[in-house]
């Protein structure tokens, strides 16, 4: 399907360093591929202050925030170069009306917007005037036909609701506002069809953990490396899927299927991906594929790739001094299985010796996590990168004693060499769930 415009690229809702450098890298790949769009990687979710950390010490600057892919009344406003005065007669109106016989003009007064002027008010005019005297009809100012202004719409506002105002007004028209400032107006035409945007997923595939609004939009592509749960499309796409530990080696793969060579700052922030998604290449879901794209990059960046990882995980926070809430939901997952709804987080620190300053805390949170995210059963792994050990605190629930982890108190177990929520958690999860 050959398109034209803005294809937004992004990452799931809880964005982490994989997902953020996805949608830049993906970008900036697209970017040069493809001179007739225009690619905009965006996040639709808020960043971890760990993620601030690091992308700021790099020098990453993330991708602006897109809560939504809604259709809106801004993409289907319009607006016009005519300025008609209210105190202007109607013969002025009349000089400047276009071939195309709009339904409504925007009139303005002293410069300053006064209201929309139907076809239907110069019709109820002229009609009322000529029942009562069809004879020696003056000019009338134009002012004088408006009738009552019904409530203006915002850019801002969802098409479909826009669409079901203006259904219900008998107005052909409504004028549309940005804030305080009129910025154009919308007529019964402009609804028509509801206008779709093109997207591009990374680092996900799953509806559930997309922007909000991806039923509606125009899927283009999905760059993933997780299972598949795909949202359906009305037309065949190109998916890219491969079991490799960072979604960004993928993308870096196409760099080079594609014949091209990432300049040094997109490099950057591919390295930056797959160290992170990694562990710095210490993960279970860590290929030689990985290492090697990642020495690659490395070598563009004229850095080490392991020492670049490492001082990379320098720059998170202790645990023990960040909002845990904030941390747990930062890069939280939910699933279903068995009939049960469960949600995986995971943070990860560099030293597991802190635990004892926040592990109570941290249990009271993630009975707060269960309750709004809504799931049956709430866990988070933190994750110490330096010695691949993980520990897993969680609210209750019947699975647990299935779980083949060591118990050190009441919904705290020891992992050790468990540091991959896809590859090692989540099926003894799963498993733990179908006993």
């Amino acid at each position: 399907m050959e398109l034209t415009g803005t294809v937004y690229i992004t990452g799931h809702k809880n964005p982490d360093l994989d997902s953020i450098c996805g949608a830049l890298g993906y970008a900036a790949l697209k970017s040069r591929l493809d001179k007739t769009n225009t690619y905009e990687p965006v996040r639709c979710g808020h960043l971890s202050e760990s993620t601030k950390r690091i992308l700021n010490a790099l020098g990453i600057i993330p991708p602006k925030y897109m809560k939504d892919v809604f259709p809106k009344v801004k993409d289907v406003c319009l607006t016009t170069d005519t300025r008609i005065e209210a105190d202007a007669p109607l013969t002025e109106l009349a000089k400047t009306f276009s071939d195309e016989n709009p339904s409504v003009t925007p009139i303005y007064e002293n410069g300053q917007f006064f209201g929309l002027l139907s076809v239907d008010d110069i019709s109820t005019w002229f009609m009322s005037k000529l029942k009562k005297n069809g004879a020696g009809l003056k000019v009338p100012k134009i002012k004088d036909l408006m009738r009552t202004q019904e409530e203006p719409l915002q850019m801002t506002d969802f098409f479909e609701e826009a669409k079901l105002s203006l259904s219900r007004s008998k107005k052909r028209g409504l004028a549309v506002f940005d804030g305080e400032d009129f910025a154009g107006f919308v007529t019964r035409r402009c609804f028509l069809k509801a206008p779709r945007y093109n997207v591009i997923l990374v680092d996900h595939n799953e509806p559930a953990q997309s922007i909000n609004g991806i039923e509606t939009a125009n899927l283009l592509e999905i760059i993933d490396h997780h299972r598949l749960d795909p949202i359906k499309t009305d037309m065949p796409i190109f998916i890219d899927s491969e079991p490799l530990g960072s979604t960004c080696t993928i993308i870096y793969r196409n760099f080079i299927r594609s014949r091209l060579k990432p300049d040094k700052y997109t490099a950057k922030i591919l390295l930056t991906g797959i160290m992170s998604d990694t562990l710095v290449l210490t993960s279970p879901t860590t290929t030689p594929i990985d290492i090697e794209s990642a020495e690659a990059l490395a070598k563009i960046c004229e850095v080490d790739a392991y020492e670049f990882g490492k001082t990379m995980y320098s720059y998170v926070e202790r645990l023990a001094a960040q909002d845990l809430t904030a941390a747990v939901l930062s890069d939280f997952k939910k699933y279903r299985e068995h009939g049960v709804k469960f949600g995986i987080g995971q943070c990860e620190v560099t030293t597991l010796e802190d635990m004892d300053e926040y592990k109570e805390k941290l249990l009271s949170v993630m009975s707060d996590v269960k309750e709004r995210k809504g799931v049956d059963w709430a866990v988070v792994m933190v994750t110490d990168v330096m010695t691949q050990r993980s520990v897993l605190f969680m609210t209750e629930h019947p699975a647990i004693k299935h779980l083949q982890y060591r118990g050190m108190e009441p919904g705290i177990m020891d992992m050790p060499g468990v540091v991959s929520r896809k590859k090692q958690l989540l099926p003894e999860i799963i498993h733990a769930l179908g006993v």
